[in-house]
């Protein structure tokens, strides 16, 4: 009796499993498409170097009060989160302007910046992650297009007393004020017409070699005047010797000179006064 009972009961079950078998394979399916479809959506991990913003589409939208740092998160799968590289990075950029002459240059860019992390949330709500292109570049080549256009083709193209260097520093102090950072600008080149390149080297050709010609010529007139007081000094000191001067000194400084020589142990001179009344002739005085 009790044998027929289980029997019957687990038919029942095993017609109860099969029945709901198809059924519950299907609901499975359903979940696990679920999961793996909505997956990157719910489960969401921010990288080192990298930070992300928020965006709730039923909660009020973008979260600009606070920014995810690096970890994994879970959200909604109707929300999302914005990655954004907040390390410095690089950009490339060339464009060409005119110069107050007219003349088309060509300039080769490299910008180094980062968005800045606690208004990543208002650089996301106002700009988007294209903010290197909406804001970065168009605010540096604005900038430079409108202090080099100011300026001969020339002294750009000579760095003519550190022109490039300020008119970067005017544009780093103007840029950046919008949700990022720049660290620098650096002007990669120059680019000007052939013609104007060959003309400028040659002018600056010129120039040295005038420059050396002005240098020798400056060396030979600083000679001239050392060599006409030299002169001057030689004339004073003749003049001062010729009015102190007289016959008599000359005379006793003959003999004085004449007694040096006679008792000198190895004089053998022969000294004859010039004058009228001449110095004693000595002859080989040797003792």
């Amino acid at each position: 009796m009790l044998m027929k009972i289980l029997t019957n009961g687990y038919g029942k079950f095993k017609s109860w499993v099969t029945d709901r078998l198809q059924g519950f394979l299907i609901f499975l399916l359903i979940v696990i498409t679920t999961i793996i479809v909505l997956w990157p959506l719910m489960v969401i991990t921010v990288h080192s170097g990298e930070a992300g913003v928020r965006y709730s589409r039923f909660f009020g939208g973008t979260i600009t009060d606070y920014v995810y740092p690096e970890g994994i998160y879970l959200i909604w799968p109707f929300d999302k989160i914005y990655i954004y590289d907040v390390r410095w990075q690089t950009v490339m950029h060339e464009f060409g302007f005119l110069t107050n002459k007219g003349l088309l240059v060509r300039l080769k860019l490299a910008i180094r910046y980062m968005p800045d992390y606690e208004l990543l949330g208002l650089l996301q709500k106002e700009v988007g992650p294209d903010y290197v292109n909406k804001i970065i570049i168009p605010q540096a080549e604005s900038i430079l297009r409108r202090h080099m256009g100011q300026h001969d083709p020339e002294d750009i193209y000579t760095n003519k007393e550190g022109l490039l260097s300020n008119i970067v520093s005017l544009a780093l102090e103007e840029i950046g004020m919008k949700f990022v950072r720049v660290d620098d600008i650096i002007i990669r080149s120059v680019e000007l017409p052939p013609a104007i390149v060959g003309a400028i080297e040659e002018k600056l050709v010129y120039e040295q070699r005038s420059k050396a010609y002005d240098f020798r010529l400056s060396i030979e007139k600083r000679e001239a005047e050392r060599k006409r007081i030299e002169a001057e000094g030689i004339n004073s000191f003749q003049t001062i010797i010729k009015s102190t001067l007289d016959d008599r000194l000359l005379k006793w400084q003959g003999v004085q000179a004449t007694l040096e020589l006679a008792k000198s142990n190895n004089t053998k001179v022969v000294v004859i006064g010039a004058g009228t009344n001449g110095l004693p002739l000595i002859l080989n005085s040797e003792k």
